[in-house]
């Protein structure tokens, strides 16, 4: 019995070295031996690097970062006023750094985001990062914990940050993490144990917000120790892996923050009385966390280093009817865009009409999830037609309030138009079967129009085409019509519903009338 071949003996030192290159190549994205980011063949300049040089080379005004976002984000003005500042603060300071003129007593400027969910937090800073062309990490603060508990570690958000800038650590240095529900990490006061998901977290992430050398491989991390052992057969010896320093990365935090708002108001109220407090207490009681102060934070739950850390807040305000209509008709980023593209993979053209996108965004304001519910509401008028209406002739159709509200409805009064439409243009093709026919014979078919109805339903239901059913059902009609023409002169002739059933039992009779009688009508056989 033949067998294959084994392998003898041990492993040679450059098939362990062909195999764990390998594993490396599989394991760590944008991998290149020793970690290093090599320049492309030829001293062509790559994307990434391209994009380096547009963050060193940052010349942007706030008023032109504004700008920009105003493309994208609907209202927040002065939450984009401010991020526009400190945006354009902390990159000239990194692109001064970069030239040498470092700044000493700089401050980085990070961020702390403040708002309900939906109002579009997440969209300002992935829309800076575009602007900017950094790499661009967003986390949820849940997942973490604190070292040496189960859990993420928060040092993964660097290391994540390299994978996104393509294993570029000088490019990653760069980039923007953003952290969202940080809130959830704040300490609770009544927990006199060790807080695993709040203060611990809070501390590591102090260390990544000020300045710390981060390792690229994650000290349990299996590509990171193939990394290890492959410089080792290569006999380089153990070596200390390679770092990103954090102190230009720029961190955003954000969270809906519920609960701050009372914090805020009751330390309003006990701290002035009378006249004074009536002139400091917000009038809009949605609007307290504009009054929130550093003390505020560290009742929350937040260590006083760690709201330190975050210079820079910007409030968000919750969406307005007006205001999600507008997102829905005026940013370039609108969800009506990806809908149009959704429709127009079929061939079917949607137009969005003003009081369809107003009752969208009336329903959505429903929904209490900001912008999140315009994806909602539309799923919900929308899910019957993006599955019935590409199965269909129907290239085109308006979304207006009544879509918005029946769309059940709606979609069957499509499909019944598509069908009135269909019927005619059918129609139209047994006329030109008509037209061909005289053309062709110099006899005249007229077609009633209970005739022509009858034929397209025949063609529908057997599976034809209404031109291969006439032509079927008529094949002989230019042979009889002829004898009858020349008998009796006639040359037009009638064709009703009963001739379309039984055509070739009428062209018979009628064809023995012809021999009888010089008529003009045809008669009805017995």
């Amino acid at each position: 019995m033949a067998s294959s071949p084994e392998r003898c003996g041990p492993t040679s030192p450059e098939e362990l070295q062909r195999q764990l290159q390998e594993l490396m190549r599989q394991h760590i994205p944008g991998h290149r031996p020793g970690f290093a980011a090599a320049e492309p063949a030829g001293g062509q300049p790559d994307e990434s690097s391209e994009a380096r040089k547009r963050a060193l080379s940052f010349d942007h005004k706030p008023r032109d970062v504004k700008a920009y976002l105003d493309r994208f984000v609907i209202q927040q003005v002065e939450a984009k006023k401010v991020l526009s500042v400190a945006l354009c603060d902390h990159y000239h300071h990194v692109r001064l750094a970069a030239e040498g003129k470092e700044q000493p007593n700089y401050t980085k400027q990070n961020i702390i985001l403040l708002g309900p969910t939906g109002v579009g937090k997440t969209y300002l800073i992935r829309s800076i990062a575009d602007l900017i062309g950094v790499p661009f990490v967003k986390a949820d603060a849940t997942k973490f914990s604190e070292t040496g508990y189960v859990g993420g570690d928060v040092e993964d958000l660097v290391r994540d940050l390299i994978r996104r800038a393509d294993g570029e650590v000088e490019r990653a240095q760069y980039g923007i993490i953003y952290i969202d529900e940080i809130d959830k990490i704040a300490a609770s006061n009544q927990n006199a144990g060790r807080d695993v998901s709040g203060r611990g977290v809070q501390t590591n992430l102090l260390k990544l917000m000020e300045e710390t050398e981060v390792s690229v491989r994650a000290p349990h991390d299996l590509a990171g120790q193939i990394q290890a052992m492959m410089e080792m057969t290569q006999g380089r010896g153990r070596k200390q892996p390679p770092t990103i320093n954090t102190k230009h990365i720029l961190f955003v935090v954000s969270g809906a923050f519920d609960g701050l708002e009372k914090i805020v108001r009751k330390r309003l109220r006990e701290s002035t009385i009378g006249f004074a407090a009536a002139a400091q207490a917000p009038a809009d009681e949605s609007r307290a966390l504009d009054l929130a102060q550093t003390r505020d934070f560290i009742d929350f739950g937040f260590e006083p280093e760690f709201i330190g850390r975050l210079p820079i807040r910007v409030v968000c305000q919750p969406l307005e009817v007006d205001d999600l209509f507008q997102i829905l008709k005026s940013s370039e980023g609108s969800i009506i865009r990806q809908y149009e593209q959704s429709f127009g993979a079929y061939g079917i053209e949607v137009l969005f009409h003003d009081d369809g996108l107003r009752r969208i965004a009336e329903r959505a304001s429903e929904e209490k999830t900001g912008a999140r519910g315009l994806m909602t509401v539309c799923e919900r008028a929308f899910r019957d037609l993006k599955f019935e209406l590409p199965s269909t002739q129907v290239k085109r159709f308006v979304v207006d309030a009544q879509l918005v509200n029946q769309p059940s409805e709606r979609l069957q009064e499509l499909l019944a138009e598509q069908r009135k439409e269909e019927q005619v243009m059918l129609t139209q093709v047994v006329h030109e079967f008509g037209r061909r026919f005289e053309e062709s014979h110099g006899l005249k078919l007229v077609f009633e129009a209970a005739a022509a109805d009858r034929l397209v339903a025949l063609a529908l239901e057997q599976g034809q085409t209404v031109r291969d059913l006439c032509a079927e059902r008529f094949k002989d009609f230019q042979f009889g019509l002829k004898l009858i023409a020349q008998n009796t002169g006639q040359r037009e002739f009638v064709i009703d519903p009963e001739v379309v059933e039984a055509p070739d039992k009428f062209l018979s009779a009628w064809v023995v009338a012809s021999y009888r009688s010089e008529r003009n009508e045809p008669p009805s056989p017995d």
